[in-house]
């Protein structure tokens, strides 16, 4: 991927996640945990601690006359995300072809960075629903509630096509059913919610594999459609079932495989309902967070718990730059970004190329 004209449509890769009313087995997580992304541990000659913080490189580009742009996100390594950095808690070392070891840049010096971009995203989100008949039966109305508060918490108050969502559901058919296209309108959102009635199905069963499938699908066509036109962008698919599969039309390893295959600017969550589900096979699904309700009464509070760490999420990627004093006939140079956020620091090491850098820096 590259940067769109300097600027980076970024990762909304969503959500730790905490169980209300429910034991620890209830929650998994597994939010990117030891990834670095494209980049990788530091050189020893640098004699860094181990990393408490993990900086996982998302893309990165450079720009004449001088400027290296680094798009990351991070979060400890428990995958918590570490929101409201600034420029001054980086440091910044390069290592030249004269260099043994790493030099401190000045981030003063270079002009490092937070790009006032770097808050700028580009997300869609898949919210996707099952509407078998257990649920159009005995949860309807708190489903409806918990993804009305959904919505209006996850979606930004100031209506922007960078964040935009939407809304599928399946039942018993080999087919994932729109119920609202990708939209940054709240009020579409609720009230195609809103009119969704009993009568909605008119297949009982559950095509739980196949929605996984199609829904992973979808998300993977935003990307694909986002990277031809040079930007950055990721998706998300929340997933709530009460149930498991019942229509049998693809494997669990189909749709395990999947979702272990899919591009990685995906996120993937679940919300599970109720005693029949397949915890398991639900936290494999939902890889990025997992997270069972034990009533429908449960579920506002848990899309509740959903949608507070969405912002959180989305403001752990980071656009830094800074201008390199390495020129023209430098060739390839070796980079080290360090981070240091009260007693914990982590840093992750990367290369750029100096070819035609000259003075100066915008």
């Amino acid at each position: 991927m590259k940067f769109l004209t300097k600027s980076a449509y970024f990762l909304f890769a969503f959500l730790t996640l905490v169980s209300c009313g429910n034991g620890d087995d209830d929650v998994n997580f597994d939010l990117n945990q030891e990834e670095l992304g494209e980049g990788r541990e530091p050189d020893a000659c640098l004699n860094f601690e181990e990393n408490e913080l993990l900086l996982s490189i998302q893309d990165q580009s450079t720009s004449a006359p001088s400027k290296v742009s680094i798009l990351f996100k991070v979060s400890d390594k428990q995958g918590n995300p570490i929101s409201g950095l600034t420029a001054s808690q980086f440091t910044i070392y390069e290592q030249g072809r004269n260099d043994d070891c790493f030099r401190t840049i000045s981030s003063s010096e270079s002009l490092a960075r937070i790009s006032s971009n770097s808050q700028v995203f580009s997300n869609n989100t898949l919210l996707v629903l099952d509407l078998s008949n257990s649920v159009l039966q005995s949860s309807l109305e708190e489903l409806k509630t918990a993804s009305t508060s959904f919505v209006n918490n996850v979606m930004p108050a100031n209506a922007s096509d960078s964040f935009q969502m939407a809304i599928y559901w399946f039942d018993g058919e080999d087919e994932l059913h729109l119920l609202n296209p990708l939209t940054s309108s709240v009020s579409e959102l609720t009230t195609a919610i809103a009119d969704i009635d009993e009568n909605i199905s008119s297949d009982p069963s559950t095509d739980l594999y196949g929605a996984v499938i199609k829904s992973t699908n979808i998300a993977e066509g935003l990307i694909q459609d986002s990277s031809n036109n040079d930007g950055i962008v990721a998706a998300s698919v929340v997933l709530f079932t009460d149930g498991t599969d019942q229509a049998s039309r693809y494997t669990e390893q189909n749709a395990l495989n999947t979702v272990d295959n899919a591009n990685r600017n995906i996120s993937f969550f679940t919300i599970g309902l109720g005693a029949e589900i397949d915890i398991q096979v639900l936290g494999e699904i939902g890889k990025t967070a997992s997270v069972v309700a034990a009533n429908a009464a449960e579920l506002e509070t848990t899309f509740n718990q959903i949608s507070a760490r969405v912002s959180e999420q989305a403001n752990s990627f980071y656009l830094f730059e800074y201008c390199t004093p390495k020129r023209d006939g430098s060739g390839e140079n070796n980079l080290v970004i360090q981070l240091t956020d009260g007693a914990l620091q982590g840093a992750v090491q990367t290369k750029f190329n100096a070819t035609g850098f000259t003075g100066g820096c915008e």
